[in-house]
This record gives structure tokens, sequence and C-alpha cells, in this order.
């Protein structure tokens, strides 16, 4: 996955999902339901990108991105996604959170090209 998402002008919508990973549980499947919920995520209605990362300790945060409230409501609501879900309580979080927000505005620089937007 590459770090930075490639997404259009805002506005839209990011849902933010911070957790910690069980003390002493191994991979256990979870890198495959990752990365699984990521290509299901893509051949969503709506969706825009995705950024994740993971530390050593386990807290990680994935946000994605969204063209609207509705696009989220079909991902949450999505069989396979809420199934992935479930596991995710069973077998591999300690603790997770969940955070929307609607994105007005972004921008960003980057070393080799120099590009901005805004």
């Amino acid at each position: 996955m590459t770090p930075f998402a490639d997404l259009p002008a805002p506005p839209y919508y990011a849902v933010m999902f911070s957790s910690s990973r069980r003390d002493g549980d191994g991979d256990d499947g979870y890198a495959a339901a990752a990365d699984r919920m990521v290509e299901l995520a893509r051949e969503q209605p709506g969706f825009l990108g995705v950024e994740s990362t993971r530390g050593a300790d386990g807290f990680g945060i994935t946000v994605s991105y969204w063209e609207s409230e509705e696009a989220i409501r079909a991902w949450r609501l999505h069989a396979e996604h809420a199934a992935t879900r479930e596991q995710g309580r069973a077998r591999w979080y300690a603790h997770f959170e969940i955070r929307i927000a609607k994105v007005e505005r972004a921008y960003g620089w980057d070393m080799a090209g120099g590009h901005r937007r805004e």
C-alpha cells in the first residue's frame, strides 16, 4: 500500500479507525483479513482511498476516504465487512475507536516534487 492516498479535491469524508491489538496474540489471520478489507473497500462505490499504519506495540490507525456518508453507511453494512468486524472483536482487538469527519480542506508537500495542493 502506498503511504499516501491520491485523493480528489475536498470535500469528502474520512473514516478514522484506531485500534490496539491484544497482547501476546500472533497474526492469527489479521494481516490477511486487513488486506482483504482494503481489497473489498476498493470495490465499493464511493471509495476514494486508504492510508494505514501499525506500530510494533500493536497500535494502528487506518483512515479510509469516501465520497459521501451514504457510501460509508453502505460499507459499514456490507456483509463481509460486518463479519470481519465481528472477528476483530472476538480475535484481534483489545480496543478500537471509529471517527468520521468531513474533510473541507487538504494540502500537502513532497520533497521530490514540492507539490502542494490547497
